[in-house]
């Protein structure tokens, strides 16, 4: 589903040159729950940033359901962003002044869908997070978790191929935290694709396997083996 084969990223400016990833070798196949980590710095950012076709990398091969994406134009990147790859981030990115229904509708109106189809996915995202009585409701009327829900709701509306997860529970109490990651198990579980950075082992010891990010290379690793990160080093993500 999603292969990069020695997929280099370099920064550039008239002084320095920053190697933000290095040949980095990466498969991951349908289906399946992959914890992103690292120490902050070492190419976390830039990484979901190519897999989510933000940014194009500078050398190697980025083959998205066999398809070489990493040399597309914008516009071609963009539809593709747009039709397979749902996002959740840390902030939750929604619109303070849109209330719950018109946020997730904000992606599927570029699907050039019917009122009527969006309606319906409207509704079955919301219902599905919990939150389909509150679809009037404004952002600033939800606690942090249910803010993230509705984000998850956005980024599942358009029914992408896989999900690109940035510190999905960072901004959230423990509590918090563990509904929103069961719900993104169960998300897993109904075949949906999701990549997790993370900084909280415990998070990461949930997903099927872990990818640890280090001066920009990654490789596999057990569980077990994922670092514990201390509360600074997180917050410098």
């Amino acid at each position: 589903m999603l292969r990069m084969s020695q997929v280099s990223k370099v920064y550039r400016t008239e002084l320095v040159e920053t190697h933000a990833l290095r040949e980095l070798d990466l498969h991951v196949e349908e289906g399946e729950f992959i914890a992103v980590t690292g120490p902050s710095g070492s190419g976390q950012t830039t990484f979901l940033n190519i897999a989510g076709l933000l940014e194009s990398p500078s050398s190697g091969t980025y083959l998205l359901d066999g398809e070489d994406v990493g040399t597309l134009n914008d516009n071609r990147r963009s539809r593709i962003r747009n039709e397979k790859v749902g996002f959740i981030f840390q902030s939750f990115n929604l619109i303070p002044d849109l209330n719950l229904a018109d946020n997730v509708d904000v992606p599927l109106r570029y699907r050039g869908w019917s009122g009527a189809k969006r309606r319906r996915a409207i509704g079955d995202m919301l219902d599905m997070v919990g939150l389909g009585s509150r679809q009037n409701y404004l952002p600033s009327q939800l606690s942090g978790g249910q803010q993230q829900r509705v984000a998850i709701a956005r980024a599942l509306a358009g029914r992408p191929r896989f999900l690109l997860a940035d510190e999905p529970t960072g901004n959230l109490d423990s509590e918090m935290a563990a509904s929103v990651m069961n719900l993104l198990k169960s998300i897993n579980d109904e075949g949906t694709t999701i990549v997790m950075v993370t900084h909280d082992p415990d998070l990461a010891h949930q997903a099927s396997r872990n990818i640890h990010i280090l001066d920009g290379r990654a490789s596999d690793i057990t569980p077990d083996d994922v670092p514990n990160v201390t509360p600074l080093e997180a917050a410098r993500v």
